[in-house]
């Protein structure tokens, strides 16, 4: 059953990278989540001196971690925790809602971890954060109150307990 989905999944995707108009009809019908207030705050300090982390809701993990759980159709609200000193060839992409044929290619694509060392290796930035964050992109249902009370928060609250003052968030 799961090939099935992954396969419908992976189908559905595709359609909507060639067919933009499908897309955009199909996001027009998508809830969005709206806040009064914004988690925004503006950088105090030279990126040269700052500390830069990745959170990406492209479902990467490592290969030795368990995937995100494709057979819920609400997705996972879950985190994986990302060392900074991974090689690429260590990453893998757990997510059917999207096509990440390019990021299967190269990582960095949807998670610049790479990019990151050479702009700390550049002196561009001051250091690159030891862990970084990934998420599954597709939450829904039941899993938005899991997401936004409970993982997420812990995700903040171990990037500013780690000093990070960047986050890069890229989305899938």
């Amino acid at each position: 059953m799961i090939d099935l989905r992954r396969m419908k999944d992976g189908t559905i995707a595709k359609l909507f990278t060639k067919s933009p108009f499908l897309l955009k009809k199909w996001a027009g019908r998508a809830k969005v989540m709206e806040f009064q207030d914004s988690p925004w705050t503006p950088l105090s300090r030279e990126i040269a001196d700052c500390r830069l982390a990745l959170v990406t809701t492209g479902g990467v993990h490592l290969r030795s971690q368990p995937p995100f759980d494709m057979s819920d159709p609400e997705g996972d609200p879950t985190f994986r925790e990302i060392p900074s000193g991974v090689s690429s060839s260590e990453l893998t992409i757990t997510h059917n809602y999207y096509d990440h044929s390019d990021a299967d290619r190269d990582m960095d694509v949807i998670f610049p971890l790479q990019r990151a060392i050479e702009l700390h290796a550049a002196e561009d930035i001051g250091a690159v954060n030891p862990r970084h964050f990934s998420f599954m992109g597709h939450i829904d249902g039941r899993h938005i109150e899991t997401l936004c009370r409970e993982t997420a928060p812990r995700v903040a609250a171990t990037l500013k307990e780690d000093g990070a003052d960047i986050v890069i968030l890229t989305p899938a």
